[in-house]
């Protein structure tokens, strides 16, 4: 039987959605624990409503865990956000095993889609450095929109709205714009490099 809980205080900024999502995604792991081929239930669960759909994205925790290979095995492709500092670096390297495995072993058709350099501050000469390995080693998977650290960005989920609802004028808001375009134009020119080689 369903339960349906609202998770409330008249009071902005308790926690209500952080708790909602951590909550969520908490009972969701002891739930997946318990079940048979637990580790493709996500993707069975999206295959019949996914081309209702133009995207879907999908919140990882930050662990692999069972939601993470949920994920991972659901998904066409993996997008990064990573924030420019050394260790960062080192995660990044575990992310990237962690794929090819997924990909060799359950989900073949897993690719990287892009990495976004996030909570960017210019001034930092180490988030430069950061970046220029991020652009050596993965060239255009890199995005070039960089998402800057930026105060109404950390505030907008406090009060439960996109940044883009919340500050649209804001430096974070205009950023994510620029993402979402970048993400359509890639796809786009992927489509078309796609028919020319099946013309060809």
């Amino acid at each position: 039987m369903s339960r349906i809980i609202a998770i409330t205080n008249q009071k902005g900024g308790v926690g209500k959605t952080t708790t909602c999502v951590n909550l969520a995604a908490s009972l969701a792991e002891v739930q997946l624990m318990q079940l048979d081929e637990r580790e493709t239930r996500l993707g069975r669960r999206l295959q019949p409503v996914a081309d209702q759909y133009d995207y879907v994205l999908i919140d990882c925790p930050p662990s692999l865990n069972m939601l993470t290979l949920n994920a991972l095995t659901a998904a066409d492709a993996v997008f990064i956000p990573i924030q420019c500092e050394y260790y960062a670096l080192e995660g990044l390297s575990a992310l990237m095993e962690t794929v090819r495995q997924i990909r060799e072993a359950v989900n073949p058709k897993l690719e990287i889609e892009g990495l976004l350099r996030t909570m960017f501050d210019a001034r930092n000469n180490l988030a430069n450095e950061v970046s220029q390995q991020l652009l050596d080693h993965f060239g255009e998977k890199v995005y070039r929109t960089i998402i800057p650290r930026n105060i109404r960005l950390a505030e907008a989920p406090s009060f439960g709205a996109p940044i883009i609802k919340y500050d649209k004028a804001s430096r974070g808001a205009m950023a994510y714009l620029a993402l979402a375009a970048e993400l359509v134009r890639r796809e786009r020119e992927a489509e078309q490099s796609d028919e020319l080689r099946a013309e060809a």
